[in-house]
C-alpha cells in the first residue's frame, strides 16, 4: 500500500489525464506523470516495485514501440497481465504516468510484467529507478542529432545507465557492432540474437554507415555482407574481433504474398509482416521473453496474429483510395520506408511531410543520407512535399531529379490525391506530424465513409 502522499499523487495523475482526455487536448500520457513527480518524487521506484515478476526495458534507435508491444502482445495471449507505455511517452514522466494509470484509486498495481520503452537519453535517470530484470538493445543509429549528437554520445549514455543496473540481463542485436560492443564490454552476460542470411535489398540500406570501424583496435571492418546501416555480417581481419553465434536467429526467411514467413527456434512462425526489419522486432521480442523466462508456448500463434500497424505504420480507406501512414525519421528509417515503398508494384503517389519541431530536428542534414533516388523506380505518379521544411526537402529531391509539388495544406492535399489520384497514397511524416496526420486521416476515413 502506498502512502498518503503517493495515494494523493495517483488520484491527481488519474484526474489530470481524464481531464486532458475528456477536453480533447491529448491522450493524457504525460503531463499526470509529471505532477505526480512534483508531488512525490520516489514514486516511480514505489511502483516498479509492486510489479510481481519481471520489468523488461527496450531501448535503441529503430523498432523499440513494436518490439515493446510485441513483447507485451505475446505476455497478454499467456495470461498474464502487463503494463506498457504504450503510446511510446518513453521519457521519465510519461512512464510514471503508465504506471499511475495502470493502478486502482488506491495506488495498488496488479501486473505480472512490466514492458517499458525508455529513450536513450532517460536512461541514466530512469533505469536505477525501475530497477529493469531485462534491458533489451535494438539497434544504435544517428538520430535527433539536435538533442543526441553524434552516435558515440549516445552509446555512452547507453552504457552509463546500464552500468547502474548491474543484475539486469542484456539481450542486443548482435548484427548491429555498435551495439554488441557496447554490451560485450559491460562484462557480464549477453542473450544476442541476429539473422544469417541476406534479405534486405539494396534500397533499404542508405550508403552511409554509422561505423565500420573494429571497436577493438579502430582498424576497418569486413562485412560478407549488410543487412542495413552498419548491421551485418563483420568481422575484422586485424585482431580477429567479430561478430558471435547467435543465441536466437531468424532462417528461412521468404516473402510470399506481401508478408514475410521465417524460422524461429523450431518455429515457422507466418507473420503479418511486411517489411523485413519486423522480423528482427520479431526476433528480438522472443530473446527479450526467453532471457526472462517468461511463458512463450503460444509464442507462434500470438506472434502471427500481431499488427505491426502501431500508430506509426498504419493504412486508412477513403473514397476508394488506400492510404499507408508511415512515420522516418532518422536516414535508416527513411531508407526503409522507401524499400517497402519500392515493394509495391502498383502506381502510387508520394506524400513526404518534414518538419522541424522540437520533437524533431532544425538540423536536417541527414536528409542527405537518405538515397531519395529509388524514387525513380517506385511507379510513383506524383511526389509531393510539406511541413515547415518542405522547400529543403524539395531541393533535396531536386538533386536526385524527382520532380515534386508544394504543398501547403496536408488535409486539402490527401483529399485531392485520396478522390483524383491514383487511389494508392503514402504518406511519410517525420515525428511531429505523425499525430496530427494520424487524427487527420482518421477524420477524413469516418467522413469519407459517412458519406459513401
Amino acid at each position: 500500500m502506498l502512502n498518503l502522499r503517493r495515494r494523493i499523487a495517483v488520484l491527481c495523475a488519474k484526474g489530470v489525464s481524464s481531464m486532458i482526455r475528456k477536453l480533447g487536448r491529448g491522450n493524457g500520457s504525460v503531463l499526470p506523470g509529471y505532477i505526480a513527480w512534483r508531488i512525490d518524487p520516489g514514486i516511480l521506484p514505489a511502483m516498479a516495485a509492486m510489479v510481481k515478476n519481471k520489468i523488461i526495458v527496450v531501448m535503441g534507435t529503430n523498432g523499440k514501440t513494436t518490439t515493446n508491444s510485441m513483447i507485451c502482445h505475446v505476455l497478454r495471449a499467456e495470461g498474464k497481465q502487463v503494463l506498457i507505455n504504450r503510446t511510446g511517452a518513453n521519457m521519465r514522466n510519461g512512464i510514471i504516468a503508465a504506471f499511475l494509470l495502470a493502478a486502482d484509486y488506491k495506488g495498488r498495481l496488479d501486473v505480472d510484467y512490466a514492458c517499458i520503452e525508455v529513450d536513450e537519453f532517460a536512461a541514466a535517470q530512469v533505469l536505477p529507478e525501475l530497477q529493469p530484470d531485462c534491458i533489451l538493445l535494438t539497434n544504435l543509429f544517428r538520430d535527433q542529432i539536435d538533442r543526441f549528437g553524434e552516435i558515440d554520445i549516445v552509446r555512452n549514455r547507453i552504457r552509463e545507465a546500464v552500468a547502474k543496473v548491474p543484475e539486469a540481463e542484456l539481450v542486443v542485436n548482435c548484427d548491429d557492432p555498435l551495439s554488441y560492443a557496447m554490451a560485450a564490454g559491460c562484462g557480464r552476460s549477453l542473450t544476442v540474437y541476429g539473422i544469417d542470411q541476406q534479405v534486405f535489398d539494396d534500397i533499404s540500406s542508405p550508403k552511409v554507415r554509422e561505423s565500420t570501424f573494429c571497436p577493438s583496435c579502430g582498424r576497418k571492418m569486413e562485412y560478407d555482407f549488410f543487412h542495413y546501416g552498419q548491421l551485418g555480417i563483420y568481422r575484422c581481419p586485424h585482431c580477429g574481433w567479430k561478430r558471435p553465434l547467435p543465441d536466437y536467429k531468424a532462417e528461412g526467411i521468404e516473402y510470399r504474398g506481401g508478408r514475410y514467413q521465417f524460422d524461429l527456434d523450431g518455429m515457422t512462425i507466418d507473420s503479418r509482416a511486411k517489411a523485413p526489419y519486423n522480423v528482427y522486432n520479431t526476433l528480438s521480442a522472443y530473446a527479450a521473453i526467453k532471457a526472462v523466462n517468461a511463458p512463450s508456448d503460444g509464442f507462434q500463434a500470438a506472434a502471427e496474429s500481431f499488427d505491426y500497424e502501431n500508430r506509426r505504420e498504419e493504412t486508412f480507406f477513403m473514397h476508394g483510395a488506400r492510404v499507408s501512414l508511415c512515420l522516418a525519421k532518422n536516414p535508416v528509417g527513411f531508407q526503409q520506408k522507401i524499400s517497402l515503398i519500392c515493394k509495391d508494384a502498383s502506381s502510387k503517389d508520394i506524400l513526404v511531410q518534414i518538419n522541424d519541431a522540437a520533437q524533431d530536428e532544425k538540423d536536417i542534414s541527414w536528409l542527405w543520407d537518405v538515397d531519395f533516388q529509388y524514387f525513380n523506380a517506385a511507379q510513383a505518379e506524383t511526389v509531393s512535399v510539406a511541413g515547415t521544411r518542405r522547400l529543403d526537402m524539395a531541393l533535396r529531391l531536386r538533386y536526385d531529379d524527382i520532380v515534386c509539388d508544394l504543398v501547403e495544406n496536408m488535409e486539402c492535399a490527401v483529399r485531392r490525391l485520396a478522390q483524383n489520384g491514383t487511389g494508392n497514397l503514402y504518406l511519410i511524416v517525420n515525428y511531429s506530424g505523425l499525430q496530427d496526420a494520424n487524427r487527420m486521416l482518421h477524420k477524413l476515413q469516418q467522413c469519407a465513409a459517412m458519406t459513401a
